[in-house]
């Protein structure tokens, strides 16, 4: 199952590399495109999701990198609920 890494600016400048065991990212992210801090979290909640999803189906189990990289999206992004500027970039999906 190819992985995938994408690279996230938060609304601060800060930037992460986050990590997604499936390709199906492309089908809720897209590079190079700003989302507003819940629609970002929600997609990437969708995505990681039906990831780890496709991981059990294959392997029996789910994948427990996914669920973190979610749990620390949706940690993030608590720091920025109140900000004014609440978009979120993908720089690169790689």
């Amino acid at each position: 199952m190819p992985a995938l890494n994408f690279t996230v600016r938060w609304p601060d400048g800060s930037v992460d590399n986050c990590y997604s065991p499936s390709t199906v990212l492309h089908e809720h992210l897209q590079e190079k495109q700003s989302y507003d801090l819940e629609e970002f979290v929600q997609q990437a909640r969708l995505a990681l999701n039906e990831a780890s999803e496709r991981v059990q189906k294959k392997y029996g189990y789910y994948c427990s990198s996914a669920i973190d990289q979610l749990a620390q999206i949706e940690h993030k992004a608590q720091r920025f609920l109140s900000s004014p500027d609440r978009k979120v970039e993908i720089l690169e999906i790689r």
